[in-house]
């Protein structure tokens, strides 16, 4: 079993949705994504980052946008891969799968935003592949979201009902500290 950090769409489109009024559940989010990502590379252990890109002209997470350009708390450097993703799962057309087989990944921390959508439906993917995935809670971006009868739930109550519907079945939830922890002998 060899881990790996995955980095889900920490990208300028989180920040311009946080500065248009909506608030992040995680509020130090950036500081706890560079944290874990400090640890991995640290350790010398594999970390991939994937990124949103949408396909409509002038679409706000379009490539080569400011929405689609990594956060400097995220930025890729020149060894780790970098996956472009068009869906919600990291593992649709990707080719990720391939590299983490072939890389002999096999046991997947995961961090990143937002944590209700692409998180939770990469988690779910990571894990009906076989994969063993970890979720960080506190190294996740989400935003609150409105029912259909016009009910806004805060974003709080969205990263719960999300850690909620991962924890056990798909993954395992831990803190920054504790995966941190995990990382040291």
């Amino acid at each position: 079993m060899r881990r790996a950090l995955i980095v889900i769409d920490v990208q300028g489109d989180m920040l311009a949705m946080r500065d248009a009024g909506y608030a992040w559940a995680n509020p130090k989010a950036q500081t706890t994504i560079a944290a874990v990502l400090a640890a991995f590379r640290a350790k010398g252990l594999p970390v991939v980052h994937v990124h949103h890109h949408e396909l409509e002209p002038g679409a706000a997470m379009a490539p080569g946008s400011p929405g689609a350009a990594a956060l400097p708390c995220a930025l890729p450097t020149e060894d780790e891969p970098v996956f472009i993703k068009t869906g919600s799962s990291a593992f649709i057309g990707t080719g990720l799968e391939d590299h983490l087989r072939a890389e002999n990944l096999t046991d997947l921390v995961i961090i990143g935003g937002e944590a209700n959508m692409c998180v939770e439906s990469s988690t779910r993917m990571a894990a009906n592949l076989g994969f063993s995935a970890v979720v960080v809670e506190d190294a996740l971006i989400n935003f609150q979201r409105s029912l259909r009868d016009g009910t806004v739930m805060p974003a709080e109550t969205v990263l719960a009902m999300t850690l909620a519907n991962l924890n056990g079945g798909f993954a395992r939830i831990v803190t920054c500290d504790e995966v941190v922890q995990e990382l040291t002998p």
